[in-house]
């Protein structure tokens, strides 16, 4: 019967040789791919590899103002409620009473 050290070292052999295997057959893979892409004409862009611009948080355009207050405040509908808007909630009104 093994002993655990034994079967580590075995488990250790045998991940290095997969490694190696994994390593030759790679460099044969890329060469068939490469052949692939040429032969048929792909490009990067359509295997998903091509430069996408990706948009940040801060790019977006601004939203048209969906409220307005009495003093000519404006609101998107977005977000935090402003102030004016809360205020006249409370005091009853409506908030489509300030629809643009």
């Amino acid at each position: 019967m093994s002993t655990y050290a034994e079967l580590k070292a075995q488990a250790e052999q045998l991940l290095r040789q997969a490694e190696e295997l994994r390593k030759n057959e790679r460099s044969g893979i890329i060469a068939e791919v490469k052949a692939k892409i040429a032969e048929y004409g792909i490009s990067a862009r359509e295997l998903g590899l091509g430069s996408q611009k990706k948009a940040s948080a801060g790019t977006g355009s601004s939203v048209a103002a969906k409220y307005r207050s009495p003093t000519g405040e404006t609101w998107s509908g977005r977000g935090r409620q402003p102030t004016w808007l809360a205020q006249a909630i409370e005091a009853g009104k409506k908030k489509e009473e300030f629809l643009i």
